[in-house]
């Protein structure tokens, strides 16, 4: 039989060298007797590795005594390994309990979710409109009046943000969704049941401000559980929900009115909500540090170890926070306060606020001005005005059928080698098409919907691409957000939807006086006017986008911890191929060929 040579070295060795000193590979010889021999010789090396690897594990430590400074380099070197050996993060790219691995249909689920739950706030944000003649009758009330049914409730829309995103960022997406969509579906029941106008203006801010919960963090979910690649596909189904609910709205409100009064409009919408908040308690937390932090708590537990801690885990610097306590409302009011700072201070949300609040408010400026122009002035039913809105239904299907195309756009980016990702700003590409398509559609509206000699089909149609541009603007634009903000996203989306829902629910107030003073033709110009005027916005954000997220301390920080994130992930994927290869070479020496013989390396 071979012998094993073992070269001894004049210095102790460290354990590594410890380790590698048993390691032995297989080379040819010549006779089958020896592989047998050789076989017994590989099995009392493994035994001889597995003695000292435990003998390496039960070594004991050296104890530092309390209140030495130890300013030795190679310890400080030390706590460092063992700080990031029991940081809990995700196990590698393909890490299952990632939200962003889960299975497609899983994902797929997640999303017609929250779509519906987003649809159904939107489509009440509309459809409260259609029972306007029956509102009037009943409560003796002008229409100015009357808008300022949708004004509360966009106003309810635009402060809910402000506390239910954070809330999802301090406590996950999944208990803020139940109970803010539980208390909208038990209070839309007053106002089915109310017998004065002032109930249901108060109740349906409340149902405002909790069903936001849905516009806030539905975009924030999407970008937990889908990544870069797939993202804007997700946003694009996502967002037929938000466009199409409010042009929804006005047709299902309009039929239902028709059929069987303006109070069957609110029942309708509380068996929706109903339906809505069953499908917030089936749905997973997908909210990545909520995730890791449950998993850190997990492995304290099963490995009786509190050191694994993640990095949003409580420590001894940051204590865990009681409910209820003085600590946890400072840090409710500093979560609370942290959109509007975001929106007030940050370069690249306060110019997204303005282009965005600009366009949801001509928007919203239509569902006054379509029953101005096909009710009144055309003598429509209020079904068949509510019908007038198809053409922007078609415009949003048509800015999906498109989402191929703007993802190819996106692909044809390079990497950013900081970030090893896109850009966010290859997500305005799109952007800057659209934002010309926007006002030219507006123009056509104003200039074919008055007088009424003029065929009905011609205003119509000019809603088809003021829908997909419409679209396509909401949508890349909220993904452009989640891409430059990452785990604050809500919080930077909350600030949007704040601006963009104050100037969409005040500016109605007016829009009856601009129509009747103005005439169609001249307030549809002007609106057009307005989406041309900032028309600069998304055009400077993609040529300069990467200068202005620079300024921002806030997005300095968290590109820093995202090249640290992927650092430590190709760590581990490395390290995790380097397993695999030890142990196919494990089992390739398990079966020596006849003839081999052991050598040291």
């Amino acid at each position: 039989m071979s012998a094993t040579h073992v070269q001894n070295s004049r210095r102790s060795p460290s354990p590594s060298a410890t380790v590698s000193s048993s390691t032995t590979i297989i080379s040819s010889a010549s006779s089958t007797s020896t592989s047998q021999h050789c076989e017994r010789s590989i099995s009392i090396l493994e035994k001889e590795l597995e003695f000292r690897l435990a003998a390496i594990q039960r070594e004991p430590k050296e104890e530092t005594v309390a209140g030495e400074d130890n300013e030795d380099p190679a310890s400080d070197t030390q706590k460092t390994h063992n700080e990031v050996h029991f940081e809990v993060n995700w196990d590698g790219y393909d890490d299952p309990e990632n939200p962003q691995n889960w299975a497609l249909w899983i994902r797929a689920c997640i999303l017609v979710g929250v779509s519906f739950q987003t649809a159904i706030v939107v489509i009440d944000s509309t459809s409260f409109l259609s029972g306007g003649p029956g509102l009037m009758k009943d409560f003796g009330i002008t229409s100015t009046i009357l808008a300022l049914g949708m004004t509360v409730f966009m106003i309810g829309l635009a402060f809910g943000p402000l506390v239910l995103a954070p809330m999802s960022e301090l406590y996950g997406r999944r208990p803020v969704y139940i109970l803010a969509l539980g208390l909208a579906f038990i209070l839309v029941l007053p106002i089915s049941f109310a017998n004065n106008y002032g109930t249901i203006l108060a109740v349906r801010f409340i149902v405002a401000f909790m069903g936001s919960v849905t516009l806030a963090n539905a975009p924030g979910t999407l970008g937990d559980i889908f990544s870069e690649d797939y993202r804007a596909l997700a946003f694009s189904c996502y967002f037929l929900a938000p466009m199409n609910g409010t042009v929804l709205g006005p047709i299902i409100g309009g039929i239902i009115y028709q059929s069987l009064g303006w109070r069957w409009i609110n029942w309708v919408e509380f068996i929706l909500l109903g339906v809505s908040f069953l499908i917030a308690l089936a749905t997973p937390e997908t909210y990545a540090p909520t995730l890791l932090k449950r998993k850190a708590e997990r492995l304290r537990k099963e490995m009786s170890d509190e050191r694994y801690r993640s990095r949003f885990c409580p420590n001894k610097d940051h204590p865990p926070i009681k409910t209820g306590s003085k600590m946890f409302w400072k840090l409710i009011g500093s979560n609370v306060k942290r959109p509007i700072v975001m929106g007030v201070t940050e370069p690249v949300l306060i110019f997204w606020e303005v282009y965005v609040a600009i366009l949801y408010a001509i928007l919203y400026l239509s569902f006054v001005g379509y029953p101005i122009i096909f009710g009144e002035l055309r003598g429509w039913s209020p079904a068949f005005t509510g019908l007038a809105f198809g053409g922007m239904c078609v415009g949003t299907c048509g800015a999906i059928a498109l989402e191929p195309v703007s993802r190819r756009v996106y692909n044809m980016h390079k990497v950013d080698p900081d970030t090893g990702k896109r850009p966010p700003e290859a997500r305005i590409a799109c952007i800057c098409v659209t934002a010309i398509i926007s006002p030219i559609s507006m123009l056509w509206f104003a200039w074919t919907c008055y007088p009424t000699t003029i065929h009905w089909v011609w205003p119509i149609l000019a809603g088809v691409p003021y829908g997909l541009s419409n679209s396509m603007i909401f949508l890349h634009s909220s993904a452009y957000l989640v891409d430059s903000y990452g785990r604050c996203a809500a919080s930077a989306l909350a600030g949007n939807t704040v601006a963009r829902s104050i100037l969409g629910g005040v500016l109605p107030l007016f829009g009856g006086q601009m129509y009747k003073r103005l005439g169609p033709n001249w307030a549809g110009t002007l609106v057009g006017l307005m989406a041309v005027l900032i028309i600069p916005i998304p055009w400077s954000f993609y040529k300069w986008g990467k200068k202005i997220r620079l300024r921002s301390p806030m997005l300095r920080q968290m590109e820093e911890e995202a090249s640290l994130d992927a650092e430590k992930m190709a760590e581990k994927e490395a390290s995790k191929r380097q397993q695999a290869d030890i142990n196919v070479n494990t089992l390739s020496g398990d079966k020596p060929r006849s003839g081999a013989k052991v050598e040291e390396v």
